[in-house]
């Protein structure tokens, strides 16, 4: 059965639209990181080209998150392992997810503990994070959601709708879909 979406639901998306074309996009060659203009130097900017990254709107840094060395190959494994195949733009939205979630009180503080919380994620259950090999997207796109890039809009889950998933997952207000996986609060 198909549920229509309520005006309230409507009018949200129409003001968020509305917000997220009146921010002009950052264009390549203007100051896009804030460290830059400070004299700082990047973790992007050691690893990357700059031409490698897309235009995005940054939101909010997730740097002051990261509390050990290894959180950020963690989440790198965590977002190649659950959205390995989705379009750049899904990989960092997973990676969001899980920041969103450090930041909110209903879940551990942070990346590790989040990861690592019991049946938070198929891939950690399954030990598919432990086998994938192939990182260099996932690692950019960690980066770029580390970076404050949030195609989410704040949501604290996701799913795959075409996988069978606890029928509570769907009682979520899904924000949006990118690729195969819908974004929920």
């Amino acid at each position: 059965m198909r549920k229509y979406l309520s005006w309230k639901t409507v009018a949200v998306f129409i003001l968020l639209a509305g917000i997220i074309l009146s921010v002009p996009l950052l264009s390549k060659g203007q100051e896009e990181n804030p460290s830059r203009q400070e004299g700082k130097s990047s973790v992007t900017d050691s690893v990357f080209e700059e031409e490698q990254f897309p235009d995005v709107i940054p939101t909010q840094g997730g740097w002051s998150l990261v509390k050990r060395n290894d959180e950020v190959n963690l989440l790198t494994r965590l977002v190649a392992a659950e959205a390995t195949g989705e379009p750049y733009e899904g990989q960092v939205a997973v990676a969001a997810v899980l920041l969103n979630r450090v930041r909110h009180a209903s879940f551990p503080n942070t990346i590790s503990g989040v990861i690592f919380q019991p049946h938070a994620f198929e891939s950690v259950s399954n030990g598919l994070i432990w086998r994938v090999s192939d990182l260099n997207t996932a690692r950019r796109a960690a980066i770029d959601a580390l970076n404050g890039w949030d195609p989410t809009y704040g949501a604290l889950y996701f799913w795959n709708p075409y996988k069978p998933v606890s029928g509570w997952i769907w009682t979520r207000k899904i924000v949006r879909q990118i690729g195969k996986h819908v974004f929920g609060i």
